[in-house]
């Protein structure tokens, strides 16, 4: 036996048969082409999600302290400041870390407020860390060592911030001063590192020493941010523990010594291992985490679905091709051909064509690459596939499609018996047709499902983007308050800015606040009851923003009862504030009878300074501070002047020439403050980011998916209208119009995807309607969105298999008859 001689004689015929079955062919590998196209651009976010996190050395031993509330729905990922230390004390502890995310603030490369600002920039990717960053966690140092944040008033920053902040310079004893609700403290760079890679969920262009705020006096009279206090939940945590650390008794002696030192405590500690922070360990796992391992699971279902509907449509046109090759088979029986050579062609023809397609799909992926990166809002690429153990799963998956889709219309062929063959009474059998039509329902049930859930989507995103908020957000500008200089010099400052934007035209309104809607609130607390409080009611929490006495008026939020706090009291020093506002949901909280009954009372607040009262002045109406996917939460006002926003209504949307005299204004009051400003309503709309791109996914997954069933539908089209010509033209010969031949080869397709339809209503409503569940605030899923779907997809296939059915009706009955 040659193998290589019949090898090629294989290759040889497999593209004879390609060239020849020319639309077959395109439709074959552009439908495969584009199924793994899809696949693999998923795949590599799949991968990038399971990637997180997995490059820290310390992986496995690594856990991050959650408190859990009474309910596992109720989870917090700040800890106490004081169990990192408190923790440290057992022996299955190695090292704590902990996290002070409340470094935000203003960044100067001058060392002293007597030099001129040499470079100053507002920067939120900062904060304090512990002296064990390093230790803990994988970040390549370039210079410096892991001890690099052990001192006090010390800072490492990234490759990328050196460049910024000192050019080519060495970057090692350089001064830097931040300015943040701490005051203002120079910081001696001790170490710089590599840019956190982007599979890191810990981002951080500047970690500055948390040693430095273990001084009482740098705290700036913040003692919520006391690092031995347990009476706040400020700081992630993370333990180092050792290898034979046993984690649940681990958690008993940390829930004991918690207790211990707060009997009254409700939370619960839990450990999260570092490795689940990013994706949960499964679906019912309630610890937060920053991805979303539903929606990983359901992409990764989309991607293998597409697939699926490339492959169907092989299977399909193969199948349906093998009437044509039939007596091919049998002829090759007859002469001596034995199953397992016929099998051997039919493979190779299968290997010529998935390769052609993994060719294609590589060129289309590299070309579509930047696209899909502007789409999910990531860096990918073909190389992100190696950083997780994914990408054997899906080229194994890849290879055992191709494989069996291949091999199926192999066996499929090769089993012909060559008498019945050769008489043609394969032709006659209903076997090949039921299986053809029951692909083609499955595609359309997939494309229907996927086009349907699009919608859903978009008529979420949609509700949550036009529902009435509460307030007008429209032509709001805000503009950062300053942080360099002292605060009560800034005070002065922002009383004169304000009045200086009372005299501009194109000001209708403004305010000075703490919190702006989209941006979350000041913080949140407990202890805060009525004068008479219910059993526990210091334990519920309350949402926290200082606003000044125009905050109301410029965003258009309503009082439900009382009256709005005045310009007086904002002016008052802040210990002798006594008035606050609440909303209604507080009111409802705090056990009033009405927004009416709230009024005039007084409410504790259990603080830091000691327990104090407040007069209740006035109850504001419910809004949506945060996106509709939260629901409204209850929000004490504190009155004061002493805010970190100013926020301007406008009189014209034509504000850009205005510009330059608003920055202006602020650089003359806050020098060396940055000047920075946002609109409120796009600020806002970006909570809405995640969904954007999950609507975005869906609609490219379901246009594809539509397209790869349709590019099915017109081969099986192509090949029906070449099994009925004689039938076409004996029928034009008796007066059939167009009309009727269209209809008569359009109806079976037509009712396969009414199949569809049935099935797919049923899936998406019980899969989207879950999906709705994690909104406080959902759309209903109206029937028209199937109607929709469904007509969408009925016109597609009527367009689809029309097209050749229009040409067969208008082609010349005598040439059909005498080409038959």
């Amino acid at each position: 036996l040659n193998l290589p001689a019949m090898l090629r004689n294989y290759f040889k015929i497999a593209f004879r048969n390609l060239y020849k079955n020319r639309v077959f062919s395109i439709v074959n590998i552009s439908g495969l082409a584009l199924g793994i196209t899809a696949f693999l651009l998923i795949l590599e976010y799949i991968s990038f999600e399971y990637s997180a996190n997995r490059f820290h050395k310390n992986l496995p031993n690594l856990y991050r302290i959650v408190l859990e509330g009474e309910t596992k729905s109720n989870n917090f990922p700040f800890a106490m400041p004081g169990l990192g230390p408190a923790a440290k004390q057992f022996a299955e502890v190695r090292d704590f870390c902990r996290i002070g995310e409340y470094a935000p603030g203003i960044v100067t490369v001058s060392g002293t407020d007597s030099a001129r600002y040499v470079k100053s920039f507002r920067e939120g990717r900062i904060v304090y860390a512990e002296g064990s960053f390093f230790e803990l966690f994988s970040f390549p140092l370039v210079q410096g060592s892991r001890a690099a944040l052990r001192q006090p008033n010390t800072v490492a920053i990234s490759e990328s911030y050196a460049t910024k902040y000192f050019g080519k310079a060495n970057p090692a004893g350089k001064t830097v001063l931040l300015h943040n609700d701490f005051g203002k403290t120079n910081y001696t760079v001790t170490g710089v590192y590599k840019d956190f890679p982007q599979n890191s969920d810990l981002q951080y262009d500047m970690v500055f020493a948390l040693e430095t705020l273990k001084n009482p006096a740098n705290l700036n009279g913040n003692v919520w941010a006391d690092l031995n206090t347990f009476d706040s939940q400020s700081t992630p945590t993370f333990l180092w523990l050792r290898d034979e650390a046993n984690t649940a008794a681990l958690e008993q002696k940390l829930n004991a010594d918690l207790k211990r030192r707060k009997p009254n405590e409700k939370n619960t500690i839990r450990l999260q291992p570092a490795q689940n922070m990013h994706l949960a360990r499964s679906l019912g796992d309630y610890l937060q985490t920053y991805g979303n391992l539903s929606f990983v699971y359901l992409l990764g279902g989309v991607a293998v679905l597409i697939l699926v509907i490339a492959w169907f449509n092989y299977i399909n046109l193969s199948t349906a091709g093998s009437l044509k090759r039939a007596k091919e088979v049998g002829i090759r029986k007859v002469v001596g051909a034995s199953s397992g050579q016929l099998i051997g062609q039919f493979l190779g023809e299968s290997l010529l064509l998935n390769v052609l397609s993994f060719a294609l799909a590589a060129v289309i992926v590299v070309s579509l690459q930047p696209v899909f990166n502007a789409l999910i809002g990531k860096n990918l690429s073909l190389a992100v596939l190696g950083q997780s153990s994914l990408w054997v799963a899906g080229l194994g998956l890849l290879l055992a499609g191709s494989l069996v889709s291949g091999g199926y219309t192999a066996f499929a062929l090769s089993s012909f018996q060559p008498i019945q063959t050769l008489k043609g009474v394969f032709a006659k059998s209903a076997k090949g047709i039921w299986l053809r039509k029951s692909l083609v329902v499955f595609q359309f049930s997939i494309s229907i499902a996927l086009m349907a859930g699009t919608f859903v989507l978009y008529r979420q995103l949609n509700y949550m983007q036009n529902q009435n908020l509460g307030m007008k957000l429209d032509r709001l500008l805000v503009v950062r308050g300053a942080k360099i200089g002292d605060a009560k010099d800034r005070k002065q400052a922002g009383e004169v800015f304000q009045n200086q934007l009372s005299q501009l035209s194109y000001v209708k309104d403004y305010c000075n606040t703490g919190a702006v809607p989209g941006q979350w609130y000041n913080f949140m607390a407990a202890g805060i009851t009525s004068l008479s409080p219910q059993p526990d009611d210091d334990k519920k929490n309350y949402s926290i923003c200082y606003i000044d006495d125009r905050f109301l008026n410029t965003y258009g939020i309503q009082m439900a009862a009382g009256r709005n706090v005045t310009a007086e009291i904002c002016r008052r020093p802040a210990e002798t504030r006594r008035q606050a506002l609440i909303n209604e949901k507080a009111a409802a909280q705090l056990g009033f009878a009405s927004a009416q009954a709230a009024v005039g009372q007084k409410i504790n607040w259990g603080s830091y300074g000691g327990t104090q009262e407040y007069e209740i002045y006035g109850v504001v109406k419910d809004y949506h501070h945060e996106s509709l996917q939260q629901a409204i939460k209850p929000v004490v006002f504190f009155p004061g002047y002493n805010g970190g926003y100013f926020t301007l209504r406008l009189s014209t949307n034509q504000i850009q020439p205005k510009m330059g005299e608003l920055e202006s204004l602020y650089r003359r009051q806050f020098p060396g403050n940055p000047f920075e400003y946002f609109f409120v309503d796009e600020n806002y709309n970006k909570q809405y980011a995640t969904e954007q791109q999950y609507s975005n996914i869906f609609t490219v997954a379901s246009c594809l998916a539509i397209f790869i069933a349709c590019l099915g539908l017109f081969g099986l089209a192509t090949f029906m209208v070449e099994q009925r010509t004689k039938e076409i033209g004996i029928r034009k010969v008796f007066g059939a119009d167009v009309a009727s031949v269209v209809a008569l080869l359009s109806k079976d397709f037509v009712g396969l995807v009414v199949v569809a339809l049935v099935i797919a209503v049923p899936l998406v409503w019980y899969f989207m309607n879950r999906w709705l569940q994690n909104f406080a605030y959902r759309a209903e899923i109206a029937w028209w969105i199937f109607a929709l779907a469904g007509s969408i997809s009925v016109g597609v296939a009527l367009l689809t298999v029309g097209f050749q059915a229009v040409k067969a009706a208008l082609a010349n009955p005598v040439k059909s008859l005498r080409s038959e």
